[in-house]
């Protein structure tokens, strides 16, 4: 079934629209404290779209996206109660319940990991939040993690260019399943 590839192509659309930055931007903090969808689905097409341009959006991304983790951490600290029922009612308490263990775990690497994996990192800010994890470290955490995701997406975009872009049109379908197949195997393993 060919869901992923439409998507694409509006999604590349999107990449060389004037205000496509603000748009990233816009996504990379939303996802990082309540959106379900990833930037990368736009970093990747803007990094195609424009491979000089491929490293300033990665920085744009990444500093976009720390900031949505900070709101996020300020939504665990200071609203969480107000949010809990919701919370418990959705896919992600499960998920929420398995970063609160993390963190007692393995503490900031929790950050690290979520930051640059499929994980659903927005769950590990709230869950953050909620433990009042220090501030810094958090910070230094989210930077490095989503840094090293939104730098590699970046490089492969930029360095594979056109070739790159006709690959992904060719396969992005397979690729889409694919991700969903790991998401879903992580988040069966993370919710144990």
């Amino acid at each position: 079934m060919k869901i992923f590839s439409p998507l694409y192509q509006r999604v590349l659309r999107w990449s060389r629209h004037p205000k496509a930055s603000r748009y990233l931007c816009a996504l990379s903090f939303a996802e990082s404290s309540f959106f379900p969808i990833p930037p990368d689905v736009m970093l990747a097409p803007m990094s195609l779209a424009s491979p000089a341009r491929a490293y300033r959006l990665a920085t744009m991304t990444t500093i976009a996206s720390v900031v949505g983790g900070l709101f996020g951490y300020a939504i665990g600290s200071f609203a969480f109660e107000a949010i809990e029922p919701m919370l418990r009612d959705s896919s992600y308490w499960a998920s929420y319940q398995a970063a609160t263990e993390w963190f007692h775990r393995w503490g900031v690497w929790a950050i690290f990991v979520a930051g640059f994996s499929p994980i659903p990192y927005k769950v590990f800010t709230i869950a953050a939040g909620t433990l009042a994890m220090p501030v810094m470290p958090f910070t230094l955490a989210s930077f490095v993690g989503r840094g090293a995701r939104f730098f590699l997406v970046a490089a492969l975009m930029k360095r594979g260019g056109a070739k790159m872009e006709a690959v992904l049109y060719r396969y992005v379908d397979r690729l889409g399943w694919a991700m969903v197949a790991l998401v879903g195997v992580g988040a069966y393993f993370f919710s144990r």
